[in-house]
């Protein structure tokens, strides 16, 4: 793809891109296309779908008044040729880093990001909310919610959709369709759109129509005009478009999304109707790059890659990623157990279920996005003697908490939740670290939740999780790669509530959960370099715990240190504290290390870790600090 790149290098703002001719604007897109592919190549980050609605970010941008006129992207993963193109081009090279620029819509970012989200499904909710706002003050602008067809499985889009058609504000909806989300849609109306649009069928009717009435002078004109308002009957009947059209909406579709001059006339005219509009638009996600576009997700999320071939060129150093475990770990609970099922929200690789998909697709079920029926559907399936293991993100169940506690904790129904993506995740940031699901779960009765040091620990979880059957299970793990340790060939039921304690000392105790205890393996080892001997506890569980061994740290130490990678509120240490209230426990010095009382910036997880005294060297230099041992700097950064 070569252009003189001119074009692009003058748009810093809308209003440069307004100032070009629309026949200008093809060049554009396919400079604008060209930098996100060299720019993500750096950096990583969500590209397949930004390639995708780059016509369409130029179309919205060159057609509508921004930022007066207001853009509402759903998600963000589409959002980067408008972050390129609302003056965020010269920083795009610290996208996803620590410090840099969000991979999603963020409102203290730019007044061009309205509204925020890292969760789907949001847009149209906050659209209308935008919209009556606007017409409560008689103000005069227009609102449009960019949303893709994967985001269409969530339930709020239907709530949203149906207070449109009831309160009537003049609003455009633009449905993003490429047959994707991360990976396939499991959208019924996905296959419906898709089939209908290549249908020989409908094409041959319309095409030989306006072959046929082409042929004729005034006639034929008179002709054509009644083949369209029949084909927009037809359309009405046999297109998604009645759905929509029975919610309130005039739906105005399907039109190709990649045909910039298109977008922008029909753009154009749909900005002064009124009442609520939806506009249908196909794209591709992956369009223009090749890579993408043969690949099974698109390069939906991708590492830092080779750009010329698309293939990631980070080197892999033979450490399975926890998510992989999980997968291996579940596939082996069905085989030993058939009643076991798996179930994810539209995230079959995240969740390492694809490997389920593969080998026992008939115990795999994707319901979309769609957390909160994936809770319930479970507990559908508990009451008739099934095993089902919800695997989400740590984040993205936080959807479907009222589920959690009325359907499944408030009848004690045996469901497993695998909480992917627990603590940190990185590049992602805010929307995306599992902060609080330590503290969410731990308030729900008869819940158990648990956490694993490594990934030998984890499957022992999930085994013991299924063999659990008086209630709910909960365990959290991190993103990214285990220890690399070997795993055994057979997996062990551990006993509900009871830690361990890693390495004795008596100076100090180190009660750490879940990723946290190898960090403060590394701090202990730091420690004693510095002649503080620290006892290091992998809790395990953070309910119920192990009073226990609780009473003994507490009658044998002064100063005990928790350590956890969530909210520090409500959370491990939270609990402990509480231990430390219902036993009157005076005589000893209780300091939590968790996430502060604050949303958690992107960045690498060694940077913030760092930053929050997390890592290593932050918990050793807390040990030092609460024993008035001087510390000695050479030996905490070695």
């Amino acid at each position: 793809m070569k252009t003189n790149k001119k074009l692009f290098a003058a748009i810093n703002y809308p209003d440069d891109l307004r100032k070009l001719e629309i026949s200008e604007l093809r060049t554009v897109c396919e400079e604008v296309r060209e930098f996100i592919i060299d720019s993500v190549s750096k950096t990583g980050g969500h590209l397949g779908a930004g390639l995708g609605t780059v016509e369409l970010a130029v179309a919205l941008h060159y057609v509508f008044n921004t930022p007066r006129d207001k853009i509402i992207w759903d998600v963000g993963h589409q959002a980067y040729p408008h972050k390129l193109l609302t003056g965020r081009k010269n920083r795009f090279h610290t996208l996803r880093q620590f410090e840099g620029l969000s991979g999603f819509c963020k409102r203290k970012e730019s007044e061009y990001d309205v509204f925020g989200a890292g969760h789907a499904s949001t847009s149209i909710s906050a659209s209308l909310g935008i919209a009556t706002a606007r017409d409560f003050d008689k103000e005069d602008y227009r609102v449009v919610a960019v949303i893709g067809d994967g985001a269409m499985t969530g339930g709020m889009v239907y709530e949203a959709m149906n207070n449109c058609g009831l309160l009537r504000r003049d609003m455009t909806v633009i449905l993003n369709d490429n047959n994707m989300s991360i990976d396939k849609n499991v959208w019924a109306f996905a296959n419906y759109f898709s089939e209908l649009i290549a249908s020989p069928v409908y094409n041959r009717f319309r095409n030989n129509v306006w072959e046929l009435t082409g042929k004729f002078d005034e006639l034929g004109d008179r002709l054509r005009q009644f083949a369209a308002r029949l084909e927009g009957s037809l359309k009405s009947v046999i297109t998604p478009g009645m759905l929509f059209e029975a919610l309130g909406f005039r739906y105005i579709g399907p039109v190709n999304g990649h045909n910039i001059v298109k977008l922008v006339h029909i753009l154009k005219e749909i900005k002064s109707l009124k009442g609520p509009i939806l506009l249908h638009v196909i794209t591709e996600k992956g369009k223009g790059y090749k890579p993408a576009e043969q690949h099974s997700q698109k390069l939906h999320g991708v590492t830092p890659f080779d750009k010329v071939t698309g293939k990631s060129s980070r080197k892999p150093n033979g450490k399975p990623a926890y998510t992989a475990v999980f997968g291996q770990a579940l596939v082996d609970q069905v085989r030993r157990d058939p009643r076991v099922v798996g179930i994810t929200a539209a995230m079959p690789d995240g969740t390492g279920l694809n490997l389920l998909k593969e080998q026992f697709p008939d115990h795999y079920f994707d319901v979309g996005i769609a957390e909160q029926h994936a809770v319930t559907f479970a507990g559908g399936l508990a009451t008739e003697n099934k095993i089902p293991v919800v695997a989400i993100y740590s984040t993205f169940l936080q959807r479907a908490f009222d589920q959690i506690i009325h359907d499944i904790a408030l009848q004690n129904l045996h469901v497993v939740f695998a909480l992917d993506r627990g603590g940190l995740v990185g590049a992602d940031g805010p929307t995306h670290h599992g902060s609080f699901d330590l503290s969410y779960l731990r308030l729900i009765p008869n819940m158990v939740i648990m956490a694993p040091k490594d990934e030998q620990e984890l499957r022992d979880m999930l085994h013991t999780a299924i063999l659990y059957e008086k209630g709910p299970v909960a365990l959290r793990y991190p993103r990214g790669e285990g220890t690399g340790m070997a795993l055994r060939t057979h997996d062990v039921e551990l006993e509900i509530g009871k830690g361990e304690i890693l390495e004795d000392g008596k100076d100090i105790a180190i009660l750490a959960i879940g990723l946290m205890v190898q960090n403060s393996l590394e701090a202990a080892d730091k420690l004693r370099a510095m002649g503080i001997d620290a006892l290091v506890a992998n809790m395990r569980f953070a309910k119920p715990l192990d009073e226990d061994l609780l009473r003994d740290m507490f009658r044998r130490f002064h100063t005990v240190i928790t350590v956890e990678d969530n909210a520090v509120i409500g959370g491990f240490g939270s609990a402990v504290s509480e231990f430390m209230v219902r036993e009157n426990i005076q005589d000893a010095r209780l300091t939590t290390l968790g996430l502060p009382d604050k949303f958690i910036d992107q960045g690498s997880v060694g940077e913030l870790q760092a930053s929050l005294g997390l890592d290593p060297d932050g918990i050793a230099q807390t040990a030092a600090v609460l024993l008035h041992v001087e510390i000695d700097k050479e030996i905490v950064r070695a």
